[in-house]
């Protein structure tokens, strides 16, 4: 569907099937599937960009959310951050991608194995570290688990999503939904929660 300024608008639904799609191609190929053609990088340049999705992800370098995805140039809005922690930062791009760029769906995207939340959970970092373990403490408690704590930390930044941005609201409006996934770096699988 288009809206007035004429930006193809995908629904959060149309969105999510993309995802899931695209991560099945990327469990089945040994080459990425996304279009990073000189037609395309030209198209972006004189047309802007129309991603389907918001992906906040982690800075680990594992973690490529456009192979993950199979999508190319223009297609997703990567916000990454160690830890795939939320702070204001990652609200305002959240809200120009959602706002400016009609985005309709977020996709909050731990993994495992992720180092920041193995700092959080056995050492005691300091420098700037600490303000994301410290982060990533809040949201797991008292877990051990890696996985579960990559789960707890992934639902908090989702809920700060939430709740920061009236999502409610963006909801109601423009179907915004706002999801927490989970990247198995040993076999590529995501997993939505």
């Amino acid at each position: 569907m288009l809206n007035s300024e004429d930006r193809l608008i995908v629904s959060a639904a149309e969105a999510l099937e993309l995802l899931k799609k695209g991560n099945e191609k990327y469990l089945n190929t040994e080459r990425g599937f996304g279009d990073v053609s000189l037609r395309v990088r030209r198209e972006t340049w004189e047309h802007g960009q129309h991603p389907a999705a918001i992906v906040v992800t982690c800075s680990d370098s594992r973690v490529i959310p456009e192979a993950i995805f199979s999508m190319g140039i223009g297609e997703l809005f990567v916000i990454r951050v160690a830890g795939n922690v939320i702070d204001d930062h990652q609200l305002g791009s959240i809200e120009y991608a959602a706002d400016h760029l009609g985005c309709r769906l977020v996709v909050v995207l731990g993994h495992t194995n992720c180092g920041a939340v193995d700092a959080a959970i056995h050492h005691e970092p300091d420098g700037y570290i600490k303000y994301i373990t410290d982060e990533i403490r809040r949201a797991i408690g008292e877990e051990t688990d890696g996985y579960r704590a990559c789960c707890l930390n992934v639902e908090r930044s989702k809920r700060l999503i939430e709740e920061n941005l009236d999502i409610h609201r963006m909801e109601e409006e423009r179907g915004l939904k706002v999801l927490g996934a989970v990247y198995h770096i040993e076999d590529g699988r995501v997993e939505f929660l």
